[in-house]
């Protein structure tokens, strides 16, 4: 008996953890992209814009150094919504409770105000993607949120906007979320895609409801359990995954 409780025990030990986000690379209707999903219930999703100074973070490498300060690390993250050139957040921006920008509703120039867009919403337990004008009338409140825009799938239809046969062809990335909010996945395409290719990976391949566009050329993704940590120019807010 006691050699069979060690047996197990040993078992136990050699046990690969779990992961916190599981990170793979894919292809879906002749485009590749890497998808990293979590479960919202069980782990700790942040967003990120500045440090302790007031400083911008900008990089992966600098979220890093901050979180093991503390004795934690960063097990995923990407860009997490559109900024001005300081960095600044184009629409809604809220970080553990405290709001640095207020919600933009109205149309504008550019993919942000190419309506409807939409909020990433992260609340005790769970992080949804909210078209923006459900998230203004519900008088939702989100621990942290950032707004981008498009959305990229509404209550499981494409934006209406996106095209088939559309040019505009760009390497993207976006997040989408399942109806109780607990299946949060992120993806970046590996090559240049329409909306209307990248939209579809989350409503038809990932068969998500909604779904909401981060960025374009500017993605980037830290993913280190393949070996992936994208460097270059500052970034504005960013989403992670903290162990």
């Amino acid at each position: 008996m006691i050699l069979r409780a060690l047996t197990l025990l040993a078992l136990l030990c050699m046990a690969p953890a779990a992961r916190a986000v599981d990170c793979s690379d894919i292809s879906y209707a002749g485009n590749r992209y890497t998808i990293c999903e979590a479960d919202a219930a069980k782990e700790q999703l942040r967003l990120f814009l500045r440090d302790g100074k007031e400083q911008v973070f900008g990089h992966f490498s600098s979220i890093e150094e901050s979180l093991a300060e503390e004795g934690k690390t960063l097990s995923f993250a990407t860009n997490a919504g559109m900024y001005h050139a300081n960095r600044a957040p184009v629409g809604l921006y809220i970080e553990d409770g405290k709001e640095e920008m207020r919600l933009v509703a109205n149309p504008g120039p550019g993919n942000f105000g190419l309506l409807p867009n939409g909020v990433f919403c992260l609340r005790e337990g769970r992080a949804d993607v909210i078209e923006t004008l459900a998230y203004r009338d519900s008088g939702t409140t989100c621990a942290s949120a950032t707004q981008s825009g498009p959305m990229l799938v509404i209550d499981g239809a494409l934006h209406p906007r996106f095209l088939p046969d559309s040019t505009s062809y760009y390497i993207r990335n976006g997040v989408g979320t399942s109806a109780d909010g607990r299946r949060v996945i992120f993806a970046i395409s590996r090559n240049a895609v329409s909306f209307h290719q990248f939209g579809s990976l989350f409503k038809d391949h990932l068969k998500l409801p909604n779904a909401l566009y981060f960025d374009g050329n500017i993605s980037r993704l830290h993913a280190p359990q393949l070996g992936r940590s994208d460097a270059g120019f500052m970034m504005g807010p960013v989403v992670g995954i903290v162990e």
